[in-house]
């Protein structure tokens, strides 16, 4: 009886990562708010939100490998989490604008029934072109930035507003899967064979 794997993420980009890498999954959405408004490092943040992502899900499944991971963007020293407004989205892309910043996603993997974790961090930095306002106005009809930290997303029409990744573009995405797939064969998690 192989171990289920359970994403604790209600992402669609964590999971189609997964998908695309041929992992078999179910998903569960624990009922746990974001933190990004206490003065902590930002990999401190994604370590703390991916922690209390992972611990509520597996209380709720202890048999299941479970899977939590928490994005966020931050410039100058300042954490910019998912924006409240289109406005808000307006004002983080001018602030990202033809500048650097940093993405960090940690990930917690777990099986609570024996008592196992591996947590982890990755940080990549992300260049954006200059924008103009019109740019920006016309990215954003496009996506939907209220459900993406920093307003933007690196797939889909990412190559509009970004210059260049330096790191792991899967963690800019959502998910660093060059660390995640070795953690997950760890618990046993492997993707499914390809068929010839």
């Amino acid at each position: 009886m192989h171990p289920t794997l359970l994403l604790a993420s209600n992402s669609p980009r964590r999971r189609d990562l997964l998908s695309e890498a041929g992992f078999d999954f179910e998903t569960f959405v624990p009922d746990i708010s974001e933190r990004f408004d206490i003065d902590l490092t930002l990999r401190e943040l994604t370590a703390l939100n991916a922690i209390r992502k992972a611990m509520a899900a597996a209380h709720m499944h202890p048999k299941k490998i479970v899977l939590a991971a928490d994005t966020l963007v931050a410039i100058d020293d300042r954490v910019l989490g998912k924006p409240n407004s289109v406005d808000e989205a307006v004002a983080m892309l001018e602030r990202l604008s033809g500048r650097a910043h940093e993405v960090c996603t940690s990930v917690v993997v777990c099986h609570l029934e024996h008592g196992r974790s591996i947590s982890f961090s990755e940080i990549s930095r992300v260049r954006f072109r200059r924008l103009t306002r019109d740019e920006i106005d016309r990215y954003l009809e496009r996506i939907d930035p209220l459900d993406k930290a920093g307003a933007y997303a690196a797939q889909g029409f990412g190559s509009e507003i970004i210059q260049n990744i330096n790191g792991s573009f899967t963690n800019v995405v959502g998910l660093p899967m060059e660390k995640t797939v070795p953690v997950l064969a760890e618990f046993g998690i492997e993707p499914k064979p390809e068929r010839q």
